[in-house]
């Protein structure tokens, strides 16, 4: 047996998902800056393009495959939708609101997948759990509430981004064991490649703006290659952190994301969560850290399947 088994690293698990937290952000931040000047659509063309064009190499240099069978390429394909629409509604809800606050919010994810898996996939779930869910659910009413008063219904953007990345992490789930995650990473950039270019052909220049053209400047070339950059390797360092650690030691650390946040946030653009976004913004993670902390729990005690 291999002495550096991946199983016997959790160090370097925490390390490449403190990577990850770190990146996430650092790509939102960038968003944000250029959401001011670059279309919708072309920000995730260019987020989605940058992916292909560093993975297809990765793959053909690595001797993986692109091969899929027919029911892995169509949740892949999925799967690209769902990333698709929940990377546009975050970049979207960032136009109007702070980084940190954004991040909070969406940050409800967790209590929505575990409600996912009670009443979608029959799982089982204790009232204790049940209990964390609302009230992480009211602390995330504690940080709407004030974005909400501020700049109206893009607000909600967060939760629709929650929803769309619940659903994305079940689908995930069903192929993550079938195929490479490179592999599905830059086949995943192809697929939106190809809806966005369509997308462009039959709708360029309407959708309120969204899908008009600009030509950046050289900073702003700069930028949206390293957007697309930041989001590829956040997203593959947190692949390969499961591999040399247990989802169950990585998940509470995922909320380390919402502190980074709320420091770019505040060293670039100045904003800082206010009083009552703060206290929601405590109960949020609070709440997520009990579900997470009990489902451990519970998968110590429960009996083994015979």
């Amino acid at each position: 047996m291999n002495a550096l088994s991946t199983a016997d690293r959790p160090s370097l698990g925490i390390l490449l998902m403190l990577g990850f937290c770190i990146l996430a952000p650092m790509g939102d931040a960038l968003a944000k800056v250029l959401g001011e000047t670059i279309p919708l659509g072309q920000l995730l063309i260019t987020r989605f393009g940058v992916q292909a064009v560093l993975l297809i190499p990765l793959v053909i240099f690595t001797a993986r495959t692109f091969k899929m069978s027919a029911r892995v390429l169509k949740l892949t394909a999925l799967r690209t939708v769902l990333h698709m629409l929940g990377i546009g509604a975050m970049f979207t809800a960032l136009r109007y609101m702070p980084l940190a606050d954004t991040v909070a919010i969406a940050f409800v994810m967790p209590f929505i997948m575990l409600l996912l898996g009670k009443y979608v996939l029959g799982e089982e779930v204790g009232p204790r759990r049940l209990i964390a869910c609302i009230i992480g659910f009211i602390g995330t009413l504690f940080v709407i509430q004030p974005s909400f008063a501020a700049v109206g219904a893009p607000a909600l953007l967060p939760l629709f981004v929650a929803v769309v990345f619940s659903l994305f992490m079940l689908v995930t789930r069903q192929v993550a064991k079938d195929v490479d995650p490179i592999s599905m990473q830059a086949i995943s950039g192809v697929i939106a490649c190809a809806i966005l270019g369509a997308i462009y052909l039959l709708f360029g220049g309407k959708a309120a703006g969204m899908l008009d053209w600009v030509t950046p400047s050289n900073i702003d070339l700069g930028l949206l290659a390293l957007i697309g950059t930041l989001g590829t390797f956040a997203h593959l360092l947190m692949t390969w952190s499961l591999r040399y650690a247990p989802s169950a030691t990585l998940a509470p650390m995922q909320y380390l994301e919402i502190p980074v946040a709320t420091l770019i946030g505040f060293a670039i653009f100045r904003d800082w969560p206010n009083g009552l976004a703060q206290i929601g913004i405590a109960i949020t993670i609070a709440s997520g850290l009990y579900i997470i902390f009990r489902e451990q729990r519970m998968s110590r005690v429960a009996p083994p399947a015979v």
